[in-house]
This record gives structure tokens, sequence and C-alpha cells, in this order.
């Protein structure tokens, strides 16, 4: 069956309010969603917060994007490049404090593959949690 329906498209910002980008649902399944485009504009940045139930799948297929991440239980932080010229894909699992940064002059866009999917009810269940980069340098420690 043929079928068309509209893709959210959500605006995201910064923890000073202002838009560093936004994400489009590409695949639902009810109420879940199974992958969703993230756009970060140029030097911007988004994070930092883990996920207690969900692992990511990223894929950059626009841009440069550095990916900085945070393991709270074996105390190491890590960096890696993500490149659409070089495509690659980068699994995160759970409990990885994960932070993005444009590192490019134009909008950087990755594919997310949640693993399970999205469901609106994981936000209300504190599936995500935010931190500051300090909190995270000081959990390390």
């Amino acid at each position: 069956m043929i079928n068309l329906e509209e893709a959210k498209k959500i605006k995201t910002y910064d923890k000073h309010k202002r838009e560093n980008g936004y994400l489009i649902e590409l695949l639902k399944d009810g109420e879940k969603t199974l992958s969703y485009l993230i756009s970060i504009y140029p030097g911007c940045f988004k994070g930092y917060h883990l996920h207690k139930i969900r692992n990511a799948n990223y894929i950059c297929i626009k841009g440069k994007i550095k990916v900085t991440l945070y393991d709270l239980n074996n105390k190491e932080k890590r960096e890696m490049i993500l490149d659409s010229a070089n495509l690659e894909r980068l699994h995160i699992p759970t409990n990885i404090a994960t932070g993005l940064e444009n590192i490019c002059n134009e909008e950087v866009q990755l594919i997310n593959f949640p693993d399970p999917p999205y469901e609106p009810s994981h936000l209300k269940n504190g599936e995500q949690i935010g931190y500051t980069k300090e909190k995270l340098e000081e959990l390390i420690k």
C-alpha cells in the first residue's frame, strides 16, 4: 500500500536557548521512531546527554562532526570524528554521555538508528539524562 505522511521536523536549541539545528523523524512505526536525521548548524554543539535504554547508531551523511564520549563506568573520555567523505557507522552503547560538535563550515547531518526505537514514554521515564561538560569531567576523575 502506498502511503504519504508528514515527516515531523523539530527545532533544537543549545543550553543558552539558541537554535542549533533540528531533528526529522525519518521512519516511524506507530509512536516509535525507528530512524531520524540530526542536523547541526555550523559552529554549533548538541549535548551532553546519555541514554539509559537506547543505543545510538550514527552515520554522518553531510559534513564533519566531532563526537565526544564520556564512559562514566570506566572513567574515560574519547573523541571521534565522523566525516561524510569517509562513511562509517558509530555505535554508542547505553550509559555513554555524548556531545556532538559541528567542526566544518556547513550544516552537518547525521542519521541515527536508535536501538530500541525511540518512544515518547522514554523521556517521561528518565531515559535521557543531560549533563554539563564540567560535571562529566568531574565524574571521570
